[in-house]
């Protein structure tokens, strides 16, 4: 499957983004979806993931409260609805596919985008 990332850009501290990703190429449902993110400098971090019905999602403790990931199966899409963002939210965001393992193993993923930048400034 291949996935593009979409919807970064630059934002002040409070304000939102809505982030997509879209597949392409296999079948879309057979994936969990994953949100990592990677701030210069830093290791790549779990952000947010949903299952492949869409029905459970979980998220890291950095962003619970503040965003919310969603899938659409007949369009293909994942979007990660980021509200009241921080500075500490700035990062390069991936969104990736995986069908075993861990959810917070970014190594277990299969498919990778290529991320969007995310830039939020106080």
């Amino acid at each position: 499957v291949q996935l593009q990332a979409s919807g970064g850009g630059s934002a002040q501290a409070g304000d939102s983004l809505r982030l997509s990703c879209a597949a392409s190429g296999s079948t879309f449902s057979n994936y969990a979806i994953g949100w990592f993110r990677q701030a210069p400098g830093k290791e790549r971090e779990f952000v947010a993931h949903i299952l492949r019905s869409g029905d459970y999602t979980t998220y890291a403790d950095s962003v619970k409260g503040r965003c919310t990931i969603s899938r659409d199966n007949t369009k293909n899409t994942v979007s990660l609805q980021m509200n009241s963002l921080l500075p500490e939210d700035t990062a390069v965001y991936f969104c990736a596919a995986r069908d075993r393992g861990s959810m917070y193993d970014p190594s277990i993923y299969s498919y990778w985008g290529q991320g969007t930048l995310v830039t939020v400034s106080s």
